[in-house]
């Protein structure tokens, strides 16, 4: 196991809360901007740390899924002719 796969592995939420934080801005609590580099290193560690502590809809990003609208869905009347919508 490298360092960083310990680090991951060891990750607390506060650790975790500071790094996401840190995407965000842009920048570290003192200020410091974030270089491309650590920018992408810290949004994998929140992912990671995210796919294993956290539920699938408290990840960052996370879109719930719309209800079903399909054809036969049961709302419109049996007979009623429902318009296509081309998204």
């Amino acid at each position: 196991m490298n360092d960083f796969e310990q680090i991951l592995a060891n990750l607390t939420p506060e650790v975790y809360a500071n790094l996401k934080r840190a995407v965000e801005l842009g920048k570290w609590p003192d200020g410091r901007v974030l270089s491309d580099e650590q920018r992408e290193l810290c949004m994998q560690a929140v992912i990671v740390y995210e796919h294993k502590n956290l539920k699938p809809e408290e990840h960052t990003g996370f879109i719930p899924p719309k209800p079903h609208t399909h054809c036969g869905s049961g709302d419109d009347e049996p007979d009623a002719e429902t318009p296509l919508k081309w998204q």
